[in-house]
């Protein structure tokens, strides 16, 4: 992946949004520059937006709480939206969701535009609709999230816990789209960060060049489930 022609490439400052529709093959590059970064993310099938990320089936099918190199994103129609190719993080939240204003507010305090000019505080529902809505989307078409260099920790009575020091300065993760995916990223705190400061950090994102899973692709052999799932997102493409 890193040797690989890079296609384009830009700095998702904190608090900031951004989309792109990943071609089938091309892969994403989203690294950490500081560390202790949260990047929100959402994936739809770029030429039938219905067709989106489905959090219970690709943790149950991969048996897994967290996505990390090796597993896939499934969509609601059984197909690979995006395969985790490389992953120096190991371990990305699946389960907590993303915050709101009424979230914001309350934690990082007063932060109106009208306050803090560019430094305004922005959360991640929000950001969510105005992407989408570049393209078309809307408030039914949130779903849950994928919370990239963030780990969660559930215990033995369903108490979750932010888990600090996750993703180091330079923590990387590259996910490889199987279908034509359209990703939505808000570059905003993660609802359980216990700082009391409102300081996202940068996201750096690059596009590369590549081609769909092999044959013997690691994401395809991790589970059976998953060899299924490619199985039946190149018959959308025959």
């Amino acid at each position: 992946m890193s040797d690989t022609p890079v296609l384009w490439e830009e700095t998702v400052q904190g608090g900031a949004t951004w989309s792109h529709v990943l071609k089938r093959g091309t892969a994403m590059r989203l690294t950490d520059t500081e560390g202790g970064a949260n990047a929100g993310a959402l994936f739809y099938n770029f030429e039938c937006p219905v067709e989106r990320y489905n959090m219970p089936d690709t943790l149950k099918a991969q048996h897994i709480a967290r996505l990390t190199q090796g597993y896939v994103l499934f969509s609601d129609m059984g197909r690979i939206l995006c395969s985790i190719v490389e992953d120096s993080c190991g371990w990305h939240d699946t389960i907590t969701g993303h915050s709101d204003a009424a979230m914001t507010h309350a934690k990082y305090g007063e932060g109106s535009y009208q306050r803090l000019r560019n430094d305004f505080h922005r959360n991640t529902r929000d950001n969510f609709l105005v992407e989408l809505g570049k393209h078309g989307l809307g408030k039914k078409d949130l779903t849950p999230n994928v919370n990239f260099f963030v780990k969660v920790a559930v215990d033995e009575t369903g108490n979750l816990a932010w888990v600090p020091g996750n993703s180091r300065p330079g923590s990387h993760v590259a996910l490889r789209a199987e279908l034509n995916t359209l990703v939505v990223l808000s570059n905003t705190p993660h609802p359980l960060d216990p700082s009391k400061v409102y300081s996202p950090k940068p996201v750096f994102v690059s596009m590369e060049e590549g081609a769909p899973a092999g044959d013997h692709d690691e994401c395809r052999e991790k589970r059976p489930e998953n060899g299924r799932g490619f199985e039946l997102t190149e018959e959308y493409f025959s």
